[in-house]
């Protein structure tokens, strides 16, 4: 295979449309960067309270109608959590609304606006370390996954047959497992997917040398989400009240990758617990790293990373399956075309039948 190989040797780009995106990107003058966030009116207001936006806070027959150029949604994936004096504990929810807010606009001026919905988890799971902390709502498993699950199964029924968490915290484990048992569960053709958008672009999170680079690897509240968080909603974040922390492990490093896996290291951060203090002893400031180091120009690429991304991804679905269309059932589900004809309808069409009539099929179903 053909690889695109950078100055950075942690930095590699597969010869590939992702990878050709991800290098001109990772090429680009901090001008065409600019032009980037232009397009897509980056920054900008938050949007869950302005009509028009996401689908609960528009008119029925406006989504109707958006849907049938664009069946796609995306789901925003936040927390509520502590992220240290400096920055507000909804930070990973605006993050992520802001970002997909972005692409909406994007897509809205080239005639196929990808449908957004509301949060559907405004605090979300935990990885144990945080346990204790205050700021921090800690949801049990059960609870996230099931939340998605019957998100996933209201919107697939209302014509949503293709859907993209889009998540900005960690408790990711939690949304795969949610996406492998709804299919086990209901067996429901269509395209579902889980994105953990910082190692979507994890390239642009690794440090370097250009002047508009990060200097620290991204951990926790540092200076690559505090950057983030000043070039989207700066008035939520507080530079005068910042502190910057370390935390404390026990054994040689090297076993343990950080966020968003830079160094390819055996283990993800969420493989384990026990090798290190938990945050509360260890990072009682609600930060792992240097927020101090922050500043907004650091996260335009990223960002213009992400942004590109997200929209290639949709093109690239909409590409192989238009609106109303879903893959193959009988290549995707154990359910025979017949069966789901009258389920794949448009929703109140002569004919069409409600997911919640469709009968159970296989072990896996909810008792």
């Amino acid at each position: 295979m053909e690889w695109f190989r950078t100055s950075n040797p942690l930095v590699v780009f597969e010869n590939n449309s992702v990878g050709l995106l991800k290098k001109q990107i990772w090429d680009a003058e901090l001008e065409e960067i600019e032009d980037i966030l232009k397009q897509y009116e980056i920054p900008s207001e938050p949007e869950l309270g302005k009509a028009g936006c996401y689908i609960q806070n528009t008119p029925r027959v406006k989504c109707i109608e958006k849907r049938k150029k664009n069946d796609i949604v995306f789901l925003p994936i936040g927390c509520t959590e502590n992220h240290g004096m400096h920055a507000n504990s909804g930070l990973d929810t605006f993050m992520v609304t802001q970002i997909l807010e972005g692409v909406r606009r994007y897509t809205a001026k080239k005639g196929y606006e990808v449908n957004l919905a509301f949060p559907p988890l405004n605090y979300g799971g935990h990885p144990y370390h945080h346990v204790g902390m205050p700021g921090t709502v800690i949801v049990p498993k059960e609870v996230v996954e099931e939340t998605l699950i019957y998100v996933m199964l209201g919107l697939w029924n209302d014509g949503y047959r293709k859907i993209i968490m889009v998540n900005n915290h960690g408790h990711l484990w939690m949304l795969e497992s949610a996406v492998q048992e709804f299919m086990k569960r209901f067996q429901l053709p269509g395209i579902f997917r889980v994105l953990d958008w910082h190692r979507a672009v994890r390239e642009f999170f690794i440090p370097g040398d250009r002047p508009d680079s990060l200097e620290t690897n991204f951990v926790h509240a540092d200076e690559s989400e505090t950057s983030v968080a000043q070039l989207m909603f700066p008035d939520m974040i507080d530079m005068s009240a910042v502190q910057d922390a370390e935390g404390e492990t026990f054994l040689p490093d090297g076993h343990f990758d950080t966020s968003v896996d830079p160094f390819r290291r055996p283990h993800r951060w969420s493989e384990g617990e026990g090798h290190f203090a938990i945050e509360r002893h260890a990072t009682p400031e609600g930060v792992v790293g240097k927020p101090s180091l922050a500043k907004p120009e650091k996260a335009k690429r990223p960002i213009a990373a992400i942004l590109k991304y997200l929209t290639l991804t949709v093109e690239q679905i909409l590409e192989v399956f238009p609106a109303g269309t879903v893959p193959p059932v009988e290549k995707v589900t154990l359910r025979s075309a017949k069966e789901m004809e009258p389920f794949l309808k448009e929703p109140f069409s002569e004919g069409w039948k409600s997911v919640y009539e469709l009968p159970y099929i296989g072990p896996f179903q909810k008792l």
